[in-house]
């Protein structure tokens, strides 16, 4: 059934017109699901309809592991031990057939003018699909290549994940057949359990999707002000003069989607090279990424930005030429998002400003240079320690 509208409205008007007596839904866990439960929840109260919120998008519901002290993690690893002795259950097998009423129509979805600018397929099948191509092409060598921006080393299941396509339990047990001593299969289980973490951690700090998780860096002097809106807006349109940070934000727009390691390099690129707050990127990431998720999008900025839980150190600055040299090491990941790049041979691709046609196909000159900026930021981190 397809309906479109205000959500509680909607499913308050189904459930009134079938006669229902309970509504039955997953759980969300972030602010903004919460808050929509509990506004579909009052509504059907309203039609004595009871709204049953049933497990969870997770393997392990946010909330359920915890230290011995009843005290939520902090720290990832101890997290992710604990949550492999929890464990979930198996996958159930579901009826095939179902019996829909009739009595209530679906609608016909909006029209979209014009064209789309990427398409993303979704749905179940096509998510099991994925990831059985995923099992054959990349799994056993995932500890290997899923940092490589020009390689298909991931999965390219965020969306599915994002959007309930397909549950991490489907994903982890058919994981099990597959030898347990396995690299690859032991850090894309890990992979899975991060995004179990970061989902925990904002199920406990609500406030975290856009406050600081660690309050000291809220007192760190960040630019604002006409150049930083000049800065954010060449950050954004992919025009900073550094090919790896370009070709991911040019990604960004292109596909809806970026890298997971290129997202850490434009993340820390806009903390601590341009300077500007965390929360600007989070939310220019919201607005775009098509596989977007309320936990890991915040807390994955954080981390970069040194102010999540279990946060890379600020002082742990990424280099851009450096990332560039040894995730996309023969240039073909900036070649095919900077095509003002296309020509300069492997050697010459990070670093256009060392070679005479360098900018031959105009591409952008630096707006920052990395090093004076990496040394700026150290100084404003040296400001706030021991507050």
């Amino acid at each position: 059934m397809r309906r479109y509208g205000n959500v509680a409205k909607e499913i308050m008007d189904v459930a009134s017109a079938t006669g229902v007596a309970t509504v039955h839904a997953t759980r969300s866990f972030d602010p903004d699901g919460i808050a929509e439960q509990n506004e579909v929840g009052l509504a059907l109260k309203k039609i004595n309809v009871f709204l049953q919120l049933d497990d969870s998008y997770y393997a392990v519901a946010p909330g359920s592991v915890t230290k011995d002290d009843g005290l939520p993690y902090r720290v990832y690893t101890p997290f992710y031990n604990n949550w492999m002795k929890f464990g979930w259950n198996s996958p159930v097998k579901l009826k095939k057939d179902f019996s829909w009423s009739k009595s209530v129509p679906s609608v016909e979805l909006p029209k979209i003018s014009g064209d789309l600018p990427f398409k993303i397929r979704a749905g179940e099948d096509y998510a099991t699909k994925t990831f059985n191509s995923f099992k054959k092409r990349a799994l056993n060598e995932y500890h290997d290549i899923r940092n490589r921006a020009d390689l298909s080393g991931t999965s390219n299941l965020s969306h599915a994940l994002a959007h309930g396509e397909i549950h991490p339990r489907t994903l982890l047990a058919q994981l099990e057949p597959f030898d347990s001593d396995s690299d690859g299969v032991t850090v894309f289980r890990k992979e899975i359990a991060w995004r179990e973490f970061y989902a925990d951690v904002l199920w406990h700090n609500p406030h975290t999707t856009s406050d600081y998780y660690d309050q000291r860096y809220a007192l760190m002097r960040y630019d604002t002000g006409p150049s930083a809106e000049k800065k954010l807006s060449a950050w954004k349109t992919g025009n900073t003069g550094y090919p790896m940070v370009d070709a991911g934000m040019r990604q960004l727009t292109q596909t809806g989607w970026m890298h997971n390691r290129v997202r850490m390099i434009v993340a820390s690129f806009l903390v601590k090279d341009l300077h500007l707050e965390w929360q600007l990127g989070a939310k220019w990431f919201e607005d775009n990424l098509t596989d977007f998720d309320p936990a890991s999008n915040a807390h994955g900025w954080q981390w970069t930005a040194g102010c999540g839980t279990d946060a890379s150190p600020y002082f742990r600055i990424f280099n851009p030429v450096l990332q560039g040299l040894k995730f996309d090491p023969n240039g073909d990941y900036v070649r095919k998002y900077v095509p003002e790049l296309a020509h300069l041979p492997n050697s010459q691709v990070h670093e256009p400003w060392d070679h005479s046609e360098g900018y031959a196909a105009g591409y952008s000159k630096r707006i920052v240079d990395h090093s004076q900026e990496r040394d700026e930021s150290l100084a404003r981190l040296a400001e706030i320690k021991g507050q």
